[in-house]
């Protein structure tokens, strides 16, 4: 049975990190940490979510920079969480099929893996990622990327960092899907399990 918790700041809000326990087994759990930061503010927010798994209590876990010139990803496979950390959501989604990570991903959290994704890793969760360019504050498509099929955790695209004064945007967006679109404050989550879906608040 699937298990993904999709976010727009990860465990921001305490009671986020506290149904995450619940869909592990035990503080051993291995998260594997997904992060591509291309600047030092991005990086930040990299650094504050592993933060927030080492107060949690958590200690395996393992980084990986897409960054690295060593993108070895074999060695990926096995975690029993995939946590795909933010920044530029077209940035993110290129650079894991270019190297092979995407389908990996999709593999391992098909199979068993919990899938947790953070603003641009909670978009790439659903089946394309055009909400990521959408709106006054969307990603810019740096990369000219054409292939913006996600993993299809889910049917629902989210809507990260949602506020009052985006709501027209969202909407906009909304009437040109033909799937649903749930917009989601830093202090909410999305949580599939199975075929079920939950708004965390």
């Amino acid at each position: 049975m699937k298990k993904i918790l999709l976010t727009s700041a990860g465990f921001l809000n305490p009671k986020i990190g506290e149904e995450f326990l619940k869909l592990v087994s035990g503080k051993d759990t291995s998260i594997l940490m997904v992060s591509y930061a291309q600047n030092k503010d991005e990086q930040f927010y990299i650094d504050k979510s592993k933060k927030e798994l080492v107060d949690l209590g958590f200690n395996n876990i393992h980084i990986f920079n897409m960054n690295d010139n060593n993108n070895d990803t074999e060695s990926l496979k096995n975690f029993d969480v995939i946590y795909v950390c933010g920044g530029n959501t077209f940035s993110i989604l290129g650079k894991m099929k270019e190297i092979g990570l995407f389908d990996l991903i999709k593999k391992q959290v098909e199979k068993r893996s919990v899938f947790v994704g953070v603003s641009a890793g909670s978009i790439i969760a659903g089946e394309n990622i055009d909400i990521a360019g959408w709106g006054s504050e969307g990603d810019e498509n740096e990369i000219n990327l054409k292939d913006l099929s996600g993993f299809s955790f889910t049917n629902t695209a989210v809507f990260p960092h949602f506020k009052n004064e985006l709501k027209e945007e969202v909407e906009e967006f909304r009437k040109k899907a033909n799937y649903p679109v749930i917009e989601l404050t830093d202090n909410q989550a999305l949580l599939i399990i199975g075929n079920e879906e939950k708004i965390l608040e």
